[in-house]
């Protein structure tokens, strides 16, 4: 059962993005509280690599206000209900223009769960070869590149690789695989 249960939900905003609700409720100990959620659709990400590091893109991102780095990773707005490995497929081709000969999951963790119930799903793709990529108009800025393993921890440093989803995903592949992928 619930601790907390709630008792309204109205929608604030919405775009084809997200949606932004806030929730009325009731605790456990049944004192009243609010609850800004937004909603967001699950999102894959891909940890693109080869014998000598990984595959990255950096773009601009508006809320942050910087350019940054981080493994390709969307969602499908106009399909969420699409699977998501072939989300994280599509992402990949999309974003980078590689194919993966092989797509392994490696973890579903939430990203934000203070605010979204969104999870990221991770893969790690392997067997790669070169494509077109396709990037969506938003994504007109994106650059692709290879990032040699040593370097990832650098760029981590840096504040060039700041985005959440790419270092859980990278801690993850860490924790599978031991720190042979960070060595210098």
């Amino acid at each position: 059962m619930s601790e907390i249960e709630t008792t309204s939900s109205r929608l604030v905003y919405e775009n084809r993005w997200m949606r932004v609700r806030e929730d009325r409720l009731r605790r456990g100990d049944g004192s009243p509280g609010l609850y800004g959620v937004v909603d967001k659709p699950d999102f894959a990400l891909v940890v693109p690599m080869d014998e000598g590091g990984f595959w990255m893109v950096e773009q601009f991102r508006y809320p942050a206000g910087g350019r940054y780095w981080e493994f390709p990773q969307g969602t499908w707005e106009g399909d969420p209900e699409a699977d998501i490995a072939d989300v994280a497929r599509g992402e990949l081709a999309e974003e980078t223009g590689l194919r993966a000969a092989t797509l392994r999951p490696l973890a579903a963790f939430h990203e934000c769960y203070g605010i979204s119930g969104q999870r990221a799903h991770a893969f790690v793709a392997t067997g790669l070869t070169r494509g077109a990529a396709a990037p969506e108009p938003e994504e007109g800025d994106l650059r692709c590149a290879h990032v040699p393993y040593g370097e990832f921890p650098a760029m981590v440093a840096a504040g060039r690789i700041t985005d959440s989803a790419t270092l859980a995903a990278y801690a993850l592949l860490l924790i599978e695989q031991g720190a042979a992928v960070a060595a210098p």
